[in-house]
Parts: structure tokens; C-alpha cells; sequence
């Protein structure tokens, strides 16, 4: 029988878990798990503290689809360069790794599951250390808002420290063509639902809009930044601490290039190009082209600064595409397997990532007062989004409250 579809190559979606694939296997060891609204926690006691909470730690999951796995988060917080939970556990730490009942629900509806962890922390915990709060990419959204709802409410959260992990507190970046290829694939699927659902339209900078086919900033986002501001903007009663997996002295990604291909397909959806992000009016951001039913749809930008590579946290973004076609019989001409998901600017939280200029700022060159958060710090070199290395980590730790 002759054709009469493309195939569905949505299966996949973009992860927000810490990068990098542990070099073995990494056991969870046992742990007591919380039911919370909206989400759920596993608890881990420090040395010493003999089983019970004495100063903990809350560390929420970031951006994906559906329940948080959190024996991944656990693996990519361990299997990597520096075993986080562990040198914390071994400082005396307890360790409280917040997922979601879906994480791509809306930031303010999964603030209910941090509040309720900060509540319940606070009840069960020996003596009266304060507690240190945060989270990994959209993990630290999610947290800097329910502290900033506590205190507006009055609620004496017992936080002395704050933290955010490549979080996007400018916006992150997806490409607004591979964005648009979701909603281009003639089915309903996971990446479609991904892009659509309300924390990706409240987290990018600019979305893609599959009922207008338009880019700009979603209505969710400006409402999401509005209830933000509403509640504070930050919590004032912590020190706040954030680190960026991108670079800080405005070097962005060598190897990608704007306006130059970074994927090509062929044989399924042939002739469907993306190209790396560049500055102008009506560029060419995606060719998407497919048979059945047959259907081409050309996706422009305006006025965009050259996200892709500019310096920040990565993602494999085109890589995962490719494989995914790979698999199901496609050929790929892969030309950029990463790009830049969350601007440092973003991640820091100084300047914008809405200008060429502001976006590739030298960092490292700012007066730091420039930042909304007290201190922070861009990794030396760049590294993957949410990457668990070394410098940043050792950083975090130093500065946790005594």
C-alpha cells in the first residue's frame, strides 16, 4: 500500500534533568517519599542525623513531560563529575530531591508542591537550622516563586539560602523552527505537547503559536511575570545564589554559526532545513517540508539576537531530533548538535537576552550589583544545561548557611 503519512517523530521531548549520562550505574539508596500537592518528594538524611531532619536541603526537578523521574534526577546528580547529594549527605545535609506530578504544568501550580515541602521540612526538623532551598533549571523558577508567595503571605519559610541552577530567569530558548515542527508532524505527540503545555509557554522567551502559526511572547508568560512581580519579584529573606552552565565573559558557542544550516532532513520529511538562529527581519529560521499530506510551511524571525549561539547553558537540541529521525528510516545532515537553551545573561539574572549586545555581555566585566540575585557565578568553560560539575557545585557548596 503507497503511503499516505509521514511518520510520527514526536516521541522524544527536551529534558530539563542535569546533562550528561552517568559513566555507570548509580543505586539510589532507601529513602522516605513524601505525597505533596502536586508533586511528591524522597528524602534523604544526612550523616549523623541518625534518620532524622536536621538540616535540610530542598532541590526541586526542572522542565519536562509528564511525573518527575527522580531515580534520573538522582543518577544525573551523582553519575557525573561531582556527586552532589553525596557531599552533601556527607556534610550533614539532608537532602530532600521535589518532583512534580507534571512538570510541565503551570509554575504556579507546582509551587503548591515547594510550599508543602518547605511546610512539612519545617515540621518534622530537629533543632531550628535554617533551610536552604532551590532548584535545577525550571526547578529554580518554581522554588524562587514559592518563597516569594510565603513571605507575601506572611509564612515564615526558614529559609536562609536560595539557589538556582542554569535556571531561566530571563527566558530560555528552544528554536522557534523546531518548535514549529512539532505542530508540523500530522499527529498529536509528546513534543508537540511539550512545546504547548503551560510551564514551556511561561518559561521561553518566545513561542511558537500553533493556532496562529505566529512567534512572540505567549500570553501565559506575561501573566506568569506579572504574578512574580506581584509576589515580590524574589524572596527577600534568604541569600540568593545562582549559577549558569554557559560561560561568563560573552564568548559564545565557535562551532555554530547564524544563518548556517544546522540540520537537514531527507527521506522522511525531505527537505525540511533549520538554521542556526540569525540577526534581521523575515530570516529564515526552518524549511519544513512534508508528503503526506503534503504540506510546506516556511518559519521567519524579526529581530532576533543570535540565541543559538550565544554564550549559556546547552541542549542537545538538533541532535535529538536527528536520532530520532534515524531511527525511523530518515537521513540527517547534522551540522550543530547543541545550541544555547538557557542564556547565561538568563541564568544569572543581568541584562536581557532581547539585544545582540545585552545577550552576549561580558559577564565578568559587570558591576555584579547589575544582577537581581546577591551573588553568582558562570561556569569557566561550556557546559551542558544543568550539568553537575565541579566548579559550580564546590561554589554552592561553601556557601550553604551553617
Amino acid at each position: 500500500m503507497p503511503e499516505t503519512t509521514e511518520p510520527d517523530v514526536g516521541s522524544f521531548t527536551l529534558s530539563g534533568h542535569p546533562a550528561g549520562e552517568p559513566a555507570g550505574p548509580v543505586d539510589v539508596p532507601e529513602h522516605d517519599e513524601w505525597p505533596l500537592p502536586n508533586g511528591f518528594a524522597w528524602v534523604f538524611p544526612g550523616e549523623g542525623n541518625h534518620g532524622s531532619l536536621v538540616r535540610p536541603v530542598i532541590m526541586a526537578d526542572g522542565f519536562n513531560l509528564g511525573r518527575s523521574e527522580l531515580d534520573t534526577l538522582y543518577q544525573g546528580l551523582e553519575g557525573g563529575d561531582f556527586a552532589l547529594v553525596s557531599e552533601l549527605r556527607r556534610r550533614g545535609r539532608d537532602v530532600i530531591l521535589l518532583g512534580f506530578e507534571e512538570r510541565s504544568a503551570s509554575i504556579l501550580d507546582n509551587a503548591e508542591a515547594v510550599m508543602a515541602a518547605i511546610a512539612r521540612a519545617a515540621a518534622e526538623q530537629v533543632g531550628n537550622a535554617p533551610l536552604t532551598v532551590g532548584g535545577f533549571s525550571m526547578g529554580g523558577i518554581v522554588t524562587r516563586y514559592a518563597l516569594a508567595r510565603l513571605e507575601t503571605q506572611g509564612t515564615d519559610h526558614r529559609t536562609a539560602l536560595y539557589f538556582s541552577y542554569d535556571s531561566p530567569h530571563r527566558g530560555a530558548s528552544i528554536p522557534v523552527g523546531v518548535q514549529a515542527f512539532s505542530h508540523f508532524i500530522p499527529f498529536a505527540n509528546d513534543f508537540a505537547k511539550q512545546m504547548d503545555s503551560p510551564a514551556a509557554r511561561q518559561m521561553l522567551w518566545r513561542h511558537y503559536d500553533k493556532d496562529t502559526k505566529t512567534i512572540g511572547v505567549a500570553p501565559e508568560r506575561t501573566e506568569f511575570l506579572a504574578a512574580l512581580e506581584q509576589v515580590g519579584g524574589w524572596p527577600r529573606r534568604p541569600r540568593t545564589l545562582a549559577v549558569a552552565n554557559g560561560r561568563g565573559d560573552g564568548v559564545g558557542l565557535p562551532e555554530v554559526n547564524p544563518g548556517d544550516i544546522a540540520l537537514g532532513i531527507d527521506r522522511i520529511y525531505p527537505g525540511t532545513t533549520f538554521y542556526a538562529q540569525a540577526q534581521g527581519n523575515d530570516v529564515t529560521a526552518a524549511q519544513l517540508n512534508r508528503r503526506f499530506p503534503k504540506a510546506e510551511q516556511t518559519v521567519t524571525t524579526n529581530g532576533f539576537p543570535e540565541v543559538d549561539g550565544a554564550p549559556g547553558g546547552t541542549l542537545h537540541t538538533y541532535k535529538i531530533l536527528a536520532d530520532t529521525i534515524k531511527k525511523l528510516g530518515g537521513k540527517t545532515d547534522l551540522r550543530y548538535e547543541n545550541v544555547c537553551f538557557v542564556p547565561s545573561v538568563s541564568a544569572v539574572a543581568i541584562r536581557d537576552v532581547e539585544k545582540q549586545d545585552d545577550l552576549y555581555a561580558n559577564i565578568d566585566k559587570l558591576d555584579v550589583m547589575e544582577s537581581e540575585v546577591d551573588e553568582f557565578l558562570c561556569s569557566s568553560t561550556t557546559t551542558g544545561h544543568t550539568a553537575i560539575t565541579e566548579d559550580l557545585c564546590t561554589w554552592l557548596l561553601e556557601r550553604l548557611p551553617d
